[in-house]
């Protein structure tokens, strides 16, 4: 490989800092595939991909109905249409209690069921709800911490609630990783959501408090395929509503108190936009594996058409990358895995360098990307598996770095009389 196209593939590294080479002129795209399973390797990864069939899109005021059900087979925010906004926070308990435990998911879920139905309480006079959702799982650290069974539930851990591997190129933070439960409040209304997870920091008092906390968004009309930032529609592919069983929700293999439920895999993935922005459309659409305008996969014309990974051009090239995000994401290149996604972008403001070169970084990093929320019937043969192959391979691989993660079994929702996880107690 040239010294040209090594440093413009790596040119938002350290030690690469001084190339010169301008982003249009970047010839990556003309890579061969030999040369480009070389080059790949990068510093993280985007494992996002897609969220639309039944769950995909957002909707915002679109739907008009102001509230979700808190009480229901499934619990709200998995296979409701996506809200606009989101907060996410995952909670250490703070106390080695089994009757003190319950007691916080009992008023958690009392508290949920009011605000869900519209009864928000003193600090949000005048709101309404705006489809607000939501939505509890349990991390490993509940059943066991420490080899402790603090819970008396050690026995009742669902076998896929494993440890998250570390992949390639992860550089995750504890301030950003795991937790005891997980709550995501959803809702059109980003303050609803905030005021939804105080009133949960509320009830908790000091028996339980946040380990680390995301507030997240998607865009969009709620008629059409929502944009990510990279300017890429997100949310063109998932399971469709016949294949929830098959790809989502836990069946008899589960132990009893979970079956219906399902496993949640959460990442904070940082994407480079100071480096994305300097590419050329020809090379970001090559990266992603799809037209940036339509979504369409490349060489097909619309959004929703099934991509050819068979594909080629007249060079004899796969027109779908090797190395492309829709190709190593899609469920060909897994054995047939799916997951069904619901991500959303953050952004959490800017970081001012000394650094002027190249001239596309302006001496400013953003902290932004993905927030990246999953469910699945098994993250083995979910998010681990079409991940551990992204994560060494994927193109993306350049602009992206994971620096946050949480995996949580989510119970099936409760039905009137009862709390979130009740079986799990019995």
């Amino acid at each position: 490989m040239s010294k040209t196209m090594s440093t413009c593939w790596f040119s938002h590294t350290k030690e690469n800092m001084t190339d010169k080479t301008p982003p249009s002129k970047c010839p990556m795209h003309m890579l061969t595939r030999r040369s480009l399973f070389k080059a790949v390797g990068g510093l993280g990864l985007f494992a996002a991909g897609a969220a639309s069939g039944v769950a995909a899109k957002n909707t915002s005021a679109a739907h008009g109905a102001s509230t979700v059900a808190f009480r229901d087979k499934v619990q709200g925010g998995i296979l409701t249409p996506q809200q606009a906004h989101t907060y996410f926070a995952a909670f250490d308990i703070n106390t080695n209690s089994r009757d003190e435990l319950i007691q916080i998911l009992k008023d958690w879920t009392n508290a949920s069921a009011e605000m869900t139905s519209g009864k928000l309480g003193d600090s949000a006079l005048g709101l309404a709800p705006s489809r607000l959702t939501m939505t509890f799982g349990f991390g490993a650290d509940v059943f066991s911490k420490g080899g402790k069974d603090r819970f008396g539930i050690g026995s009742q851990k669902p076998e896929a609630l494993v440890d998250m591997p570390l992949f390639h190129g992860d550089q995750l933070i504890p301030e950003k990783t795991g937790g005891d439960i997980s709550v995501q409040a959803c809702s059109d209304d980003p303050q609803i959501a905030f005021h939804a997870i105080r009133q949960i920091v509320k009830l908790a008092g000091t028996k339980a408090n946040i380990r680390w906390s995301q507030t997240a968004f998607v865009s969009g009309n709620g008629k059409e395929t929502p944009r990510n930032l990279q300017g890429f529609k997100d949310g063109t592919q998932n399971p469709q509503a016949s294949e929830m069983n098959q790809f989502v929700f836990v069946g008899g293999e589960g132990p009893a108190w979970f079956q219906g439920g399902t496993y949640l895999v959460t990442r904070r993935i940082r994407i480079a936009l100071e480096h994305w922005d300097g590419m050329d459309v020809d090379y970001q659409e090559q990266v992603i594996g799809r037209h940036k305008l339509t979504g369409a996969p490349l060489g097909m014309k619309n959004e929703f058409d099934k991509a050819d990974l068979k594909a080629t051009n007249a060079d004899g090239n796969l027109v779908i990358g090797e190395h492309s995000h829709l190709r190593l994401a899609a469920a060909e290149s897994n054995g047939g895995s799916q997951i069904l996604r619901r991500g959303y972008s953050y952004n959490d403001g800017s970081n001012f360098t000394a650094e002027r070169w190249p001239p596309w970084r302006q001496g400013v990093e953003y902290d932004a990307g993905l927030f990246f929320v999953a469910y699945q019937k098994d993250p083995r043969d979910g998010f681990i598996r079409i991940f551990g192959n992204m994560a060494k391979f994927d193109m993306l691989n350049q602009f992206t770095t994971h620096v946050g993660s949480g995996m949580f079994a989510v119970p099936p929702g409760a039905r009137d009389g009862e709390f979130i996880g009740q079986k799990l107690f019995a």
